[in-house]
């Protein structure tokens, strides 16, 4: 062994000899200027082949997902805004609907009330005729019995009268005196 390595013992320094043998004159091939030219050579073909892998192969796959991925977006928006169109529509139709609703439904309450209004004054003219026709009916009857009350009031009157003479004077009077006193009590 040389001078400049050191000395050691044991099954490690069987190993690093050998390793040291291998070498020759130790460290790593890679930084080494004789092997520079087969690495660079790998390296350029792995580039390449990296570069036509990814150029060919992946990129398109990924430009496929990703403009898939645009247009389904774009699709979904797209969709989105037609239902939100229809939606807005559809709220303006049933806004109109709600209104003309409420104002058929106030034109029908006013007719209805004008309805029992008008049939309301129509029956009560018609109690309002039959109180009346009652009222007439019963101050004629009123009247028909006033005047035979007044009939017989006349005739009980003169009998009364008679009565009252007879039994104050004892002597009944005639039914020309009873007459004309009653007559002349009536005038004043």
């Amino acid at each position: 062994m040389a001078a400049d390595t050191p000395q050691s013992h044991g099954p490690d320094a069987a190993h690093t000899a050998t390793t040291e043998a291998e070498h020759g004159s130790g460290g790593l091939p890679q930084f080494q200027f004789q092997h520079w030219g087969g690495q660079i050579a790998w390296l350029l073909v792995l580039f390449v082949i990296l570069y036509v892998l990814i150029a060919r192969v992946f990129t398109p796959r990924m430009r496929a997902v990703i403009d898939q991925r645009a247009q389904t977006i774009a699709g979904a928006l797209e969709t989105a805004r037609q239902v939100q169109t229809e939606a807005a529509e559809q709220a303006k139709a049933a806004a109109a609907e709600v209104a003309e609703a409420r104002t058929r439904s106030q034109r029908l309450a006013s007719d209805a009330r004008a309805k029992a209004a008008a049939e309301t004054a129509e029956r009560s003219a018609a109690e309002e005729a039959k109180v009346a026709d009652h009222v007439a009916k019963a101050e004629a009857r009123i009247a028909a019995m006033r005047d035979a009350a007044m009939v017989h009031v006349g005739a009980i009157a003169g009998e009364t009268t008679s009565a009252i003479v007879e039994k104050l004077t004892g002597k009944a009077p005639s039914a020309a005196d009873v007459k004309a006193a009653l007559a002349a009590r009536g005038a004043a």
